[in-house]
């Protein structure tokens, strides 16, 4: 049965340090702030912003993929401050009753357990309230943090992709990792 992932409001979200919410029009310095830096971008299907427009756009984007239906991305803020440090989210597959996650934080926040804390939160809402049977992430073999992390959260790895990346002008090989509903509400 095809799950239909037309959400009337965006869906906020709180873990205990994070507030996780749509982004708006205010975001746009720190979004740029996030995707400007190439470390950030490194591993990522976006160009390193070098304008703000670039930001905008971006918020745009993601805004638009939410009233459309095609998934739905996270600000991810600090509960203290509201800053925004980074983002994680969905595009939805209606055959397979299924998403793909992708994210992105801000490099002075790595390594310290806001991803994982993040994450936690919208794969227990994917699969609790959307009813998703389960979850793809695709992470180019070299970046080891987001395997590291996708592992910590009960991904296993499924195969790789040879070449079935292209951006930054190259093809990249990927890993595809998934992790299935049940797996996640056993842990």
């Amino acid at each position: 049965m095809s799950q239909d992932f037309s959400l009337i409001s965006f869906p906020e979200l709180e873990t205990e340090r994070l507030l996780l919410r749509q982004a708006t029009p205010a975001d746009a310095q720190a979004i740029f702030t996030v995707f400007s830096d190439p470390q950030v971008t490194q591993f990522h299907d976006l160009d390193t912003l070098t304008q703000i427009e670039e930001a905008i756009a971006v918020i745009e984007r993601r805004a638009k993929g939410f009233e459309t239906g095609r998934g739905i991305r996270w600000a991810i803020a600090r509960k203290s401050d509201n800053y925004l440090m980074g983002s994680c989210g969905f595009t939805w597959d209606r055959q397979t009753n299924s998403a793909e996650v992708g994210y992105e934080l801000a490099s002075q926040f790595w390594k310290q357990g806001i991803m994982s804390e993040a994450l936690q939160a919208i794969l227990q809402y994917a699969f609790e309230k959307i009813g998703l049977e389960f979850v793809i992430a695709e992470i180019m073999l070299e970046n080891l943090a987001s395997r590291t992390l996708l592992e910590k959260l009960g991904f296993q790895s499924q195969v790789i992709l040879k070449q079935q990346g292209f951006w930054k002008g190259k093809s990249h090989d990927l890993e595809r990792f998934s992790l299935i509903k049940a797996e996640f509400i056993a842990n």
